[in-house]
């Protein structure tokens, strides 16, 4: 299932970056990508949507839930059978059952509704900010070999001297280390997902 850009032209407009007409589709392109990218670092969508998980099976009473906040389950399958019994604990963002969750070789199935109902700013922005960076190297070369940014493979300070590699292997998208542990850190946690329909 395709998710909806955490981002918009139009988003991009309030902030002061203007996209040409004729440039809308690429935009829109960039959004779908950095969104991706934002939501690979963080870990789970984002944005407020419906899915069906399977979680491995545990002894343990509490069963923490990806893509957080969850805001609601409908079902839960144990072993493709309907369970009662259990409940959700919101600030944990698990559901809490007193005889556990089968054991590890069990599959837990459920249908939940999580991420957050509206995109906070500084996501947006920051989706913006990556979609504008990816469109001015756009701009500057439209045969595409702008898509990648220059990296310093050798500096030397005495008679300053540069070195710069354009090899592909780093591009706008790419967020830097810090803003991957920040997004984790804020929006990860939960379980590990066996599958997801």
């Amino acid at each position: 299932m395709a998710l909806t850009p955490l981002a918009t032209t139009a988003d991009m407009a309030a902030l002061g970056v203007t996209v040409e007409s004729e440039e809308q589709p690429i935009a829109e392109q960039y959004l779908a990508v950095a969104s991706a990218s934002v939501r690979a670092a963080a870990g789970c969508p984002i944005s407020q949507g419906t899915s069906t998980v399977v979680l491995a099976g545990q002894r343990e009473a509490r069963l923490p839930l990806p893509g957080p906040p969850v805001t609601s389950v409908d079902t839960v399958l144990l072993d493709a059978e309907e369970v009662s019994g259990w409940r959700l604990s919101r600030p944990r963002a698990s559901l809490y059952r007193a005889h556990g969750w089968g054991g590890e070789d069990s599959e837990v199935e459920v249908t939940l509704t999580h991420g957050m109902p509206t995109v906070p700013a500084d996501i947006v922005a920051l989706v913006c900010r990556i979609a504008a960076t990816t469109l001015m190297a756009y701009r500057s070369d439209e045969t595409g070999g702008g898509l990648t940014v220059k990296r310093v493979t050798q500096l030397r300070i005495g008679d300053y001297s540069a070195s710069f590699a354009n090899d592909g292997t780093l591009t706008e998208v790419e967020l830097p280390v810090t803003t991957r542990s920040q997004l984790r850190a804020r929006f990860g946690g939960g379980a590990a997902v066996v599958r997801s329909t």
